[in-house]
């Protein structure tokens, strides 16, 4: 089956976005950048997580923002299409972006927390990393949305892959101490 123009556009950016990912974690993991020890406590760890978790949390509220901004100065909007009106095309995008955001954010901070607990201290790195990624794929998200799935495919990945392999490398490490 031959991909079409648009499925190949979508294969190079989440190609792209893996191999983002998958450096980051490797990177995280290998070079321990931030130079975390490597006997940290619950709390020092949870902290890591949490401050990462900030900037998911900031493209969230930007989310947010910008919809109710939109429905605020767009009267035909401002009801919310909460039964009473249906949204405009500007409000729908808005809306998919928001819970696109919402989706992607809930992923990142619970695998930021199990990260930052279960794995080794001199792992940590890779919580921070995947943030920075986090925001780099929203933005890219963000402004690639209305190019189309090709366009938005490499914030997508960005966003998501890096918690995807961070999930994944948790579950792994977990099922490996219970065999060693």
């Amino acid at each position: 089956m031959a991909l079409t123009e648009k499925q190949t556009g979508v294969l190079i950016g989440i190609v792209i976005g893996m191999i983002i990912a998958i450096s980051i974690v490797v990177a995280g993991i290998l070079w321990n950048p931030f130079s975390y020890a490597l006997s940290l406590t619950d709390a020092e760890r949870l902290t890591v997580a949490f401050k990462s978790a900030l900037l998911p949390l900031l493209f969230l509220v930007i989310s947010v923002a910008r919809l109710a901004k939109h429905r605020f100065f767009t009267p035909e909007d401002i009801d919310g299409g909460a039964g009473f009106a249906s949204d405009s095309e500007r409000a729908l995008v808005l809306q998919t972006l928001l819970q696109n955001t919402l989706e992607q954010f809930c992923i990142a901070v619970v695998v930021y927390a199990a990260w930052a607990v279960v794995m080794p201290s001199t792992w940590l790195s890779v919580v921070p990393l995947a943030a920075l990624a986090f925001a780099v794929g929203r933005i890219l998200f963000f402004g690639g949305y209305a190019k189309g799935a090709p366009s938005r495919a490499l914030g997508f990945a960005l966003t998501f892959y890096p918690s995807v392999l961070m999930l994944l490398g948790i579950l792994g490490f977990l099922i490996w101490q219970q065999f060693m």
